[in-house]
Order: structure tokens, then C-alpha cells, then sequence
């Protein structure tokens, strides 16, 4: 088959990757402009875009995949398919008109579970059991499409929003080639998502990282591994924002309260919540690198009975405040 390829981020390279080893010819790859990226806000090429210059592939940067110009030259592609993973735009009714076959979409969840930009975050910090990764025939909705072919993957207790990632980006590429294979064998049947037990999963802000004390700990440590590495959650102790890394979880004692902190020890310092206690074992101070409790507390004042906000601490704000 002749490919138009169309993806931007890490998780896309696996697929094209085994695209480019395959029997088929990846004629283009659709990917995103260069962005302002790190201090310097230098122009930075999207892996993609790497990865299909060192193969030598021809690389389209529409600044929106929906002008009359960029359909016309996919349109000159002829591709007998496209295959879109994470490519960050809504794709045009004549886009998806363009290949013999069809625009097939690999989405990283359960299909219709999860629909949107942020799925494999929100499947952690919903704390669901299983997810997954999703082929599936293009229409004109958000991950609407008919669904092709699912893998399925647990979601364990140590996952966090990267490990999933790169489990998926790995089980997602071999699907997608076996989705091919399986069009070619004119053994797929592609079936409608039932739109009655659809989920949504927004993009994410910073803001969304906010810890707020008063819920569960297993609800924090779920949201402490959805947001690891980005945007990652965070609180505030005296006034300077800390970012936590790892965390874990355990039951509490009467008289624990949200955000105050109930023993420290080498190995973590053990936070109230509304329900049981969050461990943190790593964490980000404002402006230096990620590290263990341990190393942390060598160097910062901390005391058993402190608090912990989800806001940096005002004269105002007294012992136990849930922000």
C-alpha cells in the first residue's frame, strides 16, 4: 500500500517506525509545524518530523491540515490509506474522502471509553482497571468512528501516565499492522462505538495538577500517576510550590488532618487526607530537580504537624485549611 502518515508526538514513532520497516511505502508524513520549545523558545521539529527526515521521507507542516493547498497536494499523494496516530488537528469530510480505503485513526483507550485529547491521563486518575489502545475507521467526530480492532492492557498500581504511554505506543504500532494486514485479508469488519456508554478526556491545564487535601488518598496517588510527567500535580508549603513525583498510599488514624503532615520518615513523608494517608516518596521543589524524600528533607525544615495547601500559605489561613 501507498501511506500518508500522520502523526506528531513520541507516541506516534513506534507505528511509523514499523510502517517505514513493513512491505508498504510511506510516500508522506503529515506532522505539525515547528513550536517555540524550552528557555531559548527555540523552533523545535516534532519527533515525527525527525524520524521521517532520517528516512528520508517527504514531510508536510500545514499550519492547518483544512486549506484548499494542503488537500490538493494530499490529494496528489493518491495514498491508498492514511494513518493518523496523535496527529493534534480535526480532520476535514474531503481529507478523510482521500484514500482508496480510508483514514484509519489508532486512539490510546478503549473506544467509545475516553474520547479525546488526554486519554491514557484520565483512565489513571479515574482509576480504572484496564485501558488499552483502539484502530478505527475516521468519520468526521472526535474518535467517533467505527471501531477496527482493540488491545487490551491492565493498568497497575505502579503505572504512571508515562509508563502507560510507551506500553501503549508499543501495543498500539503491532495493532495497526495488524489492522492492515487484516484489510488486506478483507477479514475485518468494522464495528459502531455505542455512543450510549461514551466517555470524554479532555485536554489537560497545570491547573488540573492542583492537590486538594480533603479527598481520599487513593484518589491523590491516582492523580499524582495521571499527571506524571506532565503537567504533574503539585501543592504549596509555605508559601512555595512543591511538585509531587511519586507518592504512595496508606490507611490513616483518627485525628488526621487534610494536608497536615503525620510522620516523616526516610522513606516518605505521610500526609492526612479526607480518607487515609498520601505518602509522598519524590517530589520537585520550585525551581530545582526531582528527588527522593530522604534527599529532600536533608535539606528543607519540615516538622510533623506542618500543613500542606492547595494554596500558597496567607496569615489567613489556619491549621487543616482545605483549599
Amino acid at each position: 500500500m501507498k501511506i500518508v502518515f500522520m502523526g506528531t508526538p513520541e507516541f506516534a514513532l513506534p507505528t511509523l517506525e514499523k510502517l517505514v520497516a513493513s512491505e508498504h511505502s510511506v510516500i508522506a508524513v503529515v506532522t505539525q509545524p515547528d513550536r517555540p520549545k524550552g528557555r531559548g523558545q527555540g523552533l523545535t521539529a516534532s519527533p515525527i518530523k525527525m524520524l521521517a527526515q532520517t528516512t528520508g521521507i517527504d514531510v508536510l507542516q500545514p499550519e492547518k491540515a483544512g486549506t484548499g493547498e494542503f488537500i490538493e497536494n494530499l490529494r496528489n499523494l493518491a495514498p491508498d490509506l492514511i494513518v493518523v496516530v496523535a496527529y493534534g488537528q480535526i480532520l476535514k469530510k474531503e481529507v478523510l474522502q482521500i484514500p482508496r480505503w480510508f483514514c484509519m485513526n489508532l486512539h490510546s483507550s478503549l473506544l467509545p471509553k475516553y474520547r479525546g485529547a488526554a486519554p491514557i491521563n484520565r483512565a489513571i486518575i479515574e482509576g480504572a482497571k484496564e485501558t488499552g489502545v483502539t484502530t478505527m475507521k475516521m468519520d468526521s467526530g472526535m474518535d467517533t468512528g467505527d471501531i477496527l480492532l482493540v488491545h487490551k492492557t491492565p493498568i497497575t498500581g505502579s503505572d504512571n501516565a508515562q509508563t502507560l504511554h510507551d506500553r501503549l505506543a508499543t501495543a498500539g504500532a503491532s495493532l495497526v499492522m495488524e489492522t492492515i494486514q487484516r484489510m488486506e485479508d478483507q477479514t475485518l469488519t468494522p464495528v459502531p462505538q455505542d455512543n450510549d456508554k461514551a466517555s470524554y478526556a479532555p485536554k489537560l491545564k497545570k491547573e488540573d495538577g492542583l492537590i486538594h487535601w480533603g479527598k481520599d488518598a487513593v484518589s491523590l496517588g491516582n492523580l499524582v500517576r495521571g499527571l506524571e510527567p506532565w503537567p504533574g500535580a503539585f501543592t504549596f508549603f509555605q508559601s512555595k510550590r512543591l511538585r509531587l513525583c511519586a507518592v504512595e498510599t496508606t490507611s490513616g488514624e483518627p485525628g488526621d488532618l487534610p494536608g497536615e503532615i503525620v510522620r516523616i520518615a526516610d522513606h516518605g513523608i505521610e500526609v492526612g487526607t479526607g480518607k487515609g494517608r498520601l505518602v509522598i516518596t519524590q517530589l520537585q521543589p520550585e525551581g530545582k530537580k526531582r528527588m527522593s524524600a530522604k534527599s529532600f528533607l536533608a535539606g528543607h525544615k519540615m516538622l510533623k504537624g506542618n500543613v500542606f495547601d492547595g494554596l500558597p500559605v496567607f496569615p489567613t489561613h489556619t491549621r487543616g485549611t482545605n483549599a
